[in-house]
């Protein structure tokens, strides 16, 4: 990756062990995710906003209704703070101070700008759209100019970011380990039911890529 990632401002301070800023690791927390939330500046009001978003390559998407006060905040070169966080366990401890949690987070700094391209913009709602579902742009009707039109897309270069890892069992004192009490790890994961069509798709064929959904990702 030719850009910067680690900066003194995404450089982790505390516990700088779980700093990571290995882009193929971002790019992977970020591919898994769904929602990310985006904080700003808004009429000196501080305002983080939970929207979805897509990557290609070293830029993050965001996509939202033209009339959203965000998007035309944001429109303006505002900087923002995007972040995306999966918990992977409660990490459960003999006391509570030591309790804690199994995640990956990243942070991005920068300003987004609008895409006005035609070609990029369209391009980037695919992104965000097979984001949440690969491959499945193909399987949708064209967009028509009106739904273009009224929405907004933002791109961000991943530049200054950062993410921060925990993983493993509880650290507990050493005195607590002889103490009665169970220590360990929650696994948390998200699971998918098989799919269920509406009314009009009944007894149609499930597409594989929604047969056999998944939130496995390959970075690049």
């Amino acid at each position: 990756m030719s850009s910067t990632i680690k900066t003194a401002r995404t450089k982790v301070k505390r516990l700088p062990e779980r700093g990571v800023y290995d882009p193929q690791v971002l790019y992977r927390i970020l591919d898994e995710g769904f929602v990310c939330h985006v904080g700003f500046i808004m009429d000196s009001q501080p305002f983080v906003i939970p929207t979805g978003y897509g990557r290609v390559g070293e830029t993050l998407y965001l996509h939202g209704s033209t009339a959203s006060r965000m998007f035309k905040s944001l429109a303006r070169g505002v900087p923002v703070c995007v972040t995306v966080t999966h918990v992977d366990g409660i990490v459960v401890a003999r006391s509570a101070f030591n309790s804690s949690m199994n995640y990956r987070s990243v942070v991005i700094l920068g300003t987004a700008t609008p895409v006005i391209d035609p070609d990029e913009k369209l391009a980037a709602l695919r992104a965000i759209a097979e984001h949440i579902i690969p491959h499945r742009w193909a399987d949708f009707r064209p967009p028509k100019a009106k739904e273009i039109k009224g929405t907004s897309v933002l791109s961000l270069p991943i530049r200054e970011a950062s993410a921060k890892v925990r993983t493993g069992p509880p650290h507990d004192d050493k005195a607590d380990y002889a103490l009665p009490i169970w220590g360990g790890v929650i696994p948390l994961r998200t699971t998918v039911d098989p799919p269920i069509p509406d009314s009009e798709a009944a007894g149609m064929a499930v597409p594989p890529n929604i047969a056999h959904y998944s939130r496995a990702r390959k970075s690049s």
